[in-house]
């Protein structure tokens, strides 16, 4: 399956279907803050995301029940990955240095990334 950037609504609704892990629309429109748009509107992008293949459903008569087909952390990654290739031409090293210079990242903070590097280095 491949996995395209979502538009800001979109992923506000997978957020909470995330959340939810099942829900119809009135529970996604339930759970989205103030300012909630439209049952139509959440409704539309359910769809949307489901013509995606990010959710699917279970119908029940006219009503469906949405879930998510990708895990957050699958979308986590493929984030992650475009903006590693958009911003960094796929380096490490030049994303964690921009985050060392933008982020003022403390001398514990970079300690612990350090043994996280460290700790996946060693593992199978």
């Amino acid at each position: 399956m491949e996995i395209r950037e979502l538009t800001r609504a979109e992923e506000e609704i997978m957020r909470v279907l995330w959340q939810l892990e099942r829900a119809f629309v009135k529970d996604v429109l339930a759970e989205l803050p103030e300012s909630k748009p439209a049952y139509n509107t959440v409704s539309t992008i359910v769809r949307i995301l489901e013509k995606k293949g990010l959710v699917g459903y279970t119908a029940y008569g006219k009503t469906h029940e949405y879930y998510p087909l990708i895990t957050e952390e699958q979308y986590r990654r493929f984030q992650t990955e475009q903006l590693m290739s958009n911003y960094f031409d796929n380096s490490l090293k030049k994303l964690v240095s921009f985050f060392v210079n933008e982020k003022n990242v403390s001398l514990s903070e970079a300690d612990e990334i350090i043994r996280l590097l460290n700790q996946n280095k060693s593992e199978p």
